[in-house]
């Protein structure tokens, strides 16, 4: 699975985590989401994100490695 997939399984499953806790037990958790937003914002402009460092430390390719055909 490239890291991009990862990317966006996480996320979406810590914002939809985080907004249920939220509603539930308490505001603060709201405060993940926005974290997460962040992130993916981050992502958008800077192409880089601290979860795209982890999934690279751990190995995960992206989809234009894969692509290319580089290994890393």
């Amino acid at each position: 699975m490239t890291m991009e997939r990862i990317l966006f399984l996480m996320a979406g499953t810590v914002v939809l985590a985080s907004l249920a806790v939220g509603w539930w037990v308490t505001p603060w958790a709201f405060l993940v989401t926005a974290f997460v937003g962040a992130n993916l914002i981050l992502g958008g402009i800077a192409d880089w994100c601290p979860m795209m460092f982890i999934l690279g430390k751990l190995g995960v390719r992206r989809s234009a490695e894969l692509v290319s055909g580089r290994n890393s």
